[in-house]
This record gives structure tokens, sequence and C-alpha cells, in this order.
């Protein structure tokens, strides 16, 4: 717009109160009125996108004889004495100037503007498209409407608004700031990019249960409810994989779930107690084919997001998500990084000494649980580019397959991106009496006070009793997915995520 006002300061509450009070006060005569603060319908003909698009470079004073109707929400409000202007906008943020003119609405319509018209509201505008003096692109108004009457202001559009305030109030943050709106575009996208790559491949997209009888297919402690109509206690699912593997049993070979996870533990700038993930299973696949299609997914959501696989982040950084990634065993690394000799069956009591050395807490240790806490002390912070660390010790990955040429570890990697955990990948136990050991096994830690512990699925085993082929599996957090993609912190990319 070419008349903009002076930033104004942030309002106080006792501000906000009077303008709320005008502004039903408003609302009042516009509903008395006849017209409506909040009218079922107008004529639109087109949007504010289309028109920039159509008309995007008009010469200064340029008539067109195009006359639209369109609408917006006023962002930026001028008004003078035989001349109003606004901006409106659309969703996706484009703008485009309003010329209310006494010459082309008449006395009694000008007046009506700029006594019942605020900041934020959303009104129609129908007239000639035109260019102004200055060559901003408007609509010179023929007739206009309120569309939605906006009883509370609009914070300052000159400021940023705060952290806390962008998640509270989501719905602001995508009025003002194009950082918000372009994260829901490229959440969109990548979405898309999944699911075409998984079509490509001959998956099938299904649904599992988010209410389960049995919390399993994770380590990770739950929310737990409870079923009125049941008269039982249910859980919030940590995981999709229990039900994905009986899909494979039945003899959906290959299939995929994009759903909500929810688990009962801390949030950070990496993790939220509510999430979306992606899981995947391929009968007759392994963990070297997951790690394939999983670098497959993420590059090609990148594309969609970004044009290319150099993506540039909300800071400016570039981050290359190209090439082949490195591949590094979780044993080996830990030993170069450490100078350590930790093998499958070093004694837990050695690891815990070491790990006491140098200051690394371990709740309820195992040998596993020492091993990837020592692996994460020594190596995971030089972690820069895309890496796969592969073969994990067996007690903590209940699973997984035994590791078909080293004992005591399985056939799981976990994929790195940006230094956190983006994805897993396992080549999947399908041998039930197995499976049933490492559920005991987990019941007994569950017994000594181990909170993410799983916990023994008799009807799970009961599905792999009846054959389940031999399959990979992979699993990769959405909302991690973004932030490997645009270098935002896991509430930013998440539309609205849970706060106290």
């Amino acid at each position: 717009m070419t008349d903009e006002t002076t930033p104004a300061p942030e309002l106080t509450e006792a501000e906000v109160s009077e303008q709320k009070a005008v502004r039903l006060e408003k609302r009042e005569r516009l509903i008395a009125s006849g017209a409506g603060a909040y009218p079922v319908g107008v004529d639109i003909t087109t949007t504010i996108p289309e028109v920039r698009a159509k008309y995007p470079a008009l010469e200064p004073d340029a008539t067109t004889g195009d006359v639209v109707g369109l609408a917006g929400r006023i962002v930026h409000l001028r008004n003078t004495g035989k001349l109003c202007f606004a901006a409106l906008q659309s969703g996706d943020g484009q703008r485009i100037q309003a010329m209310i003119s006494l010459a082309e609405v008449g006395e009694e319509s000008l007046e009506r503007w700029k006594e019942l018209v605020d900041l934020g509201d959303h009104v129609f505008v129908s007239g000639e498209v035109i260019s102004s003096r200055r060559g901003e692109l408007s609509i010179l108004a023929r007739d206009w409407a309120i569309t939605s009457k906006a009883i509370l202001p609009l914070p300052n559009l000159h400021t940023e608004l705060s952290d806390e305030a962008r998640v509270r109030s989501r719905y602001l943050d995508l009025i003002v700031r194009e950082q918000a709106r372009y994260t829901v575009r490229a959440r969109a996208a990548v979405n898309a990019s999944l699911r075409s790559t998984f079509a490509g491949h001959g998956y099938l997209e299904v649904e599992t249960p988010m209410l389960q009888v049995i919390h399993g297919g994770a380590s990770a402690r739950p929310f737990v409810t409870h079923s009125n109509a049941f008269d039982t206690e249910l859980y919030l699912r940590i995981a999709p994989e229990l039900f994905l593997k009986r899909a494979v049993v039945g003899g959906i070979e290959r299939v995929f779930e994009i759903n909500r996870n929810f688990r009962n533990e801390g949030a950070d700038s990496t993790h939220s107690p509510e999430f979306a993930m992606l899981e995947a299973y391929q009968a007759y696949g392994d963990y070297n084919q997951m790690a394939d299609l999983t670098q497959e997914l993420v590059q090609d959501a990148a594309r969609a997001v970004s044009g290319g696989l150099v993506v540039t982040w909300a800071d400016g950084t570039e981050y290359d998500l190209g090439g082949d990634w490195d591949r590094i065993s979780m044993y080996q690394s830990l030993n170069e990084a450490s100078g350590l000799s930790v093998t499958p069956q070093t004694p837990v009591a050695e690891l815990q000494a070491h790990a006491d050395s140098i200051g690394v807490e371990v709740k309820l240790a195992t040998h596993g649980k020492l091993v990837e806490e020592l692996w994460e002390h020594y190596v995971k912070g030089d972690l820069h580019r895309p890496t796969f660390v592969m073969d994990f010790p067996v007690d903590t990955s209940p699973l997984v397959r035994d590791h078909r040429s080293i004992e005591g570890v399985v056939e799981k990697w976990d994929l790195y991106v940006r230094g956190f955990e983006l994805a897993t990948g396992y080549s999947e136990l399908v041998d039930p009496v197995i499976q049933r050991e490492r559920f005991v096994e987990q019941a007994k830690l569950a017994s000594k006070g181990d909170d993410e512990a799983m916990r023994l699925d008799e009807e799970f085993l009961r599905a792999l009793e009846h054959g389940m082929p031999p399959s990979g599996g992979m699993g990769m957090g959405i909302d991690r997915l973004l932030m490997a993609i645009t270098g935002l912190g896991i509430r930013e990319t998440i539309l609205f995520p849970l706060v106290k």
C-alpha cells in the first residue's frame, strides 16, 4: 500500500479492552443497519493472488476496464477526506490496495467505511483493477461490505511476535509472519511428497488404532486414559508398529501410515508429547533397503519444498542433503572417538565405570543403554552430514532381528540429520518364539521401574505365530523432517503445538 501509518507501540490490556468495546458497538450498528457483520456470502469473482498474477506490472495511473469482486483482511488502513486506502491480505499473505473514493461510492458509503471499518476486518470490494499514481496495483471500489467484523485488534504488524505468542496464538502468527505461512505450505508439500514416493514403490497407506489396550512398538512412557464404554484402561499409542506388522501378516506387503503418536515424556527443541510419525514396512526387505528408501523419501521431500537438495534454513544456513549418506557402525565409531575397545560382550560393570568417570548418568543401566549413552557423549555431537548409525545393542532393540553375522547386535540403524535423530530402521524380528523372549526381558525391566519398557502383547504374538515374512521397517518423525529441511525448532514446525 502506498500510504502507510507510522508504526505504533503494542496496545496495553486497557487499550485492547477499550477497542473491543468500540468494535462491539460497530458490530451492533452493522447488524441494525441490515448489512450484517458476518454475511453468509458475497459475490467474489476472483482472488488477490489471481489479480496479482494477471497484472504483474501495470504502469502508474493505468486502468484495465476489468471489474472484479474480491475479499481480504485489512492489514493497513488510512482514511483521508475524499479517499480512503486499505491493504487487503489474502490467506497466503499476498496483498492488494483497495481505494474507497467519494466519486465512486458516494458520500454515505464513504462515511460508513470511515465509521465502521477497522484494522483486522475482512472486507469485500468490487470495482475496477487499476494502478495508483504511485504504481500500486489497486481495486477502485464501486461497492464494499464487511464480511467478518474483527472484535479484537491485530498485533502491531511492524514488530515481531514473541516466540511464546507465536505458538499460543498461531492464528495471529499466520496473519503477520510469512515464515509461519511458508512452514504450513512446506509441511503440506512434504506430506504430499512422502505419499507420492511411497506410491511409486507400491506401498498402501492405512490407519491403525490410536487407542490401544497394550502400548507397544517403541520404548516410551504412554499417556493413560479410560474407556467408559468398555470400562477399561487404554493408552494413547506411542507407535503404530505392532498393528502395521499385523497388516503385513495379513498380506499387505508394503504398508505405511502417517499419523499422530503420543509420548508422556519431556518437551524440548526436538521433542513434543504429541507428534506426527511416518512408519512403513516392506515384506522381503531389510534394514539396508529401508535406509535406501528413507534417503529417497527425505531427498524427494527436500526437492518438493526447496526445489533442490541444498536447503536453506530459517537462519540463512545452507545444508546439503544430497549424495549418498554415510553409514557408520555404532560400536566402531564409539571406539574411534573414545579410544575404548567396547564390544557387544563388554561387561556392564566396565561400561558403568567408564560412564561414571566422565559423568554420564544412565538410569537402570544395561549394556545397551550404556553403549548408546556413551555413543551420544562421544560421537553424536560431531555428526554434521546426514548419517546412518548402524547395528545397535540387542537389549535396547526388542523388535529387531539379530544381526546376520555379528553376535550381540541387531540390524537397526538411526538416521542423524542436523545433529538429531530423524529416523530409525530395522530388519524386523519375525520369529514369534524369540519375540516372546524379548518381551519377557522387557517385562523384567518394567518390574524394576523402567517406565519405557515394552509390555508383553499376546495378540501381536498370536499374529506373528501365523507367519510374518522377512521384512524391513522404518519410522520417521514428520515434525523432525520439517526441522531438517527448514532449520526450525519442533514447536515452529507443528501448526498448533501443545503448550501449558
